[in-house]
């Protein structure tokens, strides 16, 4: 099992924790603004067990129906929990909806709070760790568990500062206001988390930056080459595929021009992990004077 897949099963595993925790702060408190928490952390667990099934398919090797490999699962699972967020943040405008028709006092508000606290520090270091680890192994699902998460914390701290205000104000509708709060913001995360994913499996082309060091490494490394052109780039989950077309004296020898595009691939994927390069070689007269001059 590698580094991804036991990140997947961890967020399985602290998202149950937290879902009990903030459960437990609803139970005592009957808050809706901390019902709409627990129920965020509900949608957590889901996505986790989605998160991980789509690590563990995405690390299948490639096989004769899949030959660019299994990498595009990741966006999937990305997709169905920015789904699964909506329908929560649906679920809560409900109960916030009825919660202010019929306003009550929260019970023993100062300990369902320090619960719910407890539970969002869990999450924030775990989120934390999720981002981290996951742009670093390249895992769009992990990255996408990791801001959701990221937005829990954000969502539980309003509703703590939110809910200590209950007491003060005597204001019995301001819980029922900060779940269609926190409901608002669930939905915005959301539609944020699935317009992105749908750009990975769109195949989106690489940041301007990175594609902007593609070319000064291809323009480094080609030396006997003339030049290349139709340079593309897209990501799928942790790959990154490119191909270009290498044009070369007509004179020049296979094995030589073999050699240039060994050179070309070793300085590309010592600086692009997880890179999947193409090729094609043209002579010279296919040049076109418009793409990457060798230096």
């Amino acid at each position: 099992m590698d580094k991804i897949q036991k990140l997947a099963i961890g967020s399985i595993f602290v998202g149950t924790i937290v879902f009990v925790l903030k459960y437990a702060a609803y139970y005592i408190t009957g808050s809706i603004a901390l019902y709409s928490d627990a129920l965020e952390s509900i949608i957590n667990v889901v996505t986790a067990v989605a998160a991980f099934m789509a690590v563990r398919l995405s690390a299948a090797p490639a096989d004769a129906n899949h030959p660019y490999g299994h990498h595009k699962v990741e966006y999937f699972s990305a997709v169905l929990e920015g789904v699964l967020i909506i329908v929560a943040a649906l679920a809560i405008l409900r109960e916030a909806y009825f919660g202010f028709l019929s306003p009550r006092v929260i019970d023993a508000p100062m300990q369902g709070l320090a619960i719910n606290a407890f539970a969002g520090v869990i999450n924030a270091i775990w989120s934390w760790l999720l981002i981290h680890r996951g742009r670093r192994l390249r895992s769009p699902a992990l990255v996408a568990d990791g801001r959701h998460l990221l937005t829990d914390v954000v969502t539980s701290a309003g509703v703590i500062i939110g809910l200590l205000l209950v007491p003060l104000t005597g204001w019995a509708w301001l819980d029922s206001v900060l779940a269609a709060l926190v409901a608002v913001n669930i939905l915005w995360s959301g539609w944020g988390l699935i317009k992105e994913s749908i750009g990975g499996l769109m195949d989106e082309a690489l940041p301007e930056t990175t594609l902007a060091r593609v070319r000064e490494i291809i323009a480094l490394n080609a030396e006997g080459a003339i030049e290349a052109h139709d340079l593309r780039t897209r990501h799928a989950g942790r790959m990154t595929f490119i191909d270009f077309h290498l044009v070369v004296s007509g004179a020049m020898s296979v094995t030589d021009a073999h050699d240039i595009c060994d050179r070309l691939e070793r300085a590309l994927k010592a600086d692009v992990k997880d890179a999947l390069i193409t090729i094609h070689v043209e002579p010279d007269n296919k040049a076109k004077h418009s793409g990457i001059v060798v230096l």
